[in-house]
């Protein structure tokens, strides 16, 4: 039998089988956002943990954002794309 009280990622969180994971999903969800951490087991195994992802930093990446910039000849059709343009 597996110990989970003495495991660091136990302690203040939610234990669900995998069938209550996937039947109350939104709602571990919404607890998981809330800051709790949810513990998925298969029987007795421990297979999953659910935790709040990190919060993006920095700029937000788009391609407005990327450096460099494009040809001059960029929308000119080449030459051997003439019978299909």
């Amino acid at each position: 039998m597996v110990n989970l009280v003495d495991q660091p990622w136990y302690a203040g969180s939610v234990e669900v089988t995998v069938q209550e994971a996937k039947t109350h999903l939104s709602r571990l969800l919404r607890r998981v956002e809330a800051g709790e951490e949810v513990l998925i087991r298969r029987g007795r195994e421990p297979v999953a943990v659910l935790v709040r992802a990190p919060a993006p930093t920095g700029r937000r990446r788009i391609w407005g954002d990327l450096e460099g910039r494009l040809g001059d000849d960029f929308d000119e059709i080449p030459a051997d794309f003439a019978p299909f343009a």
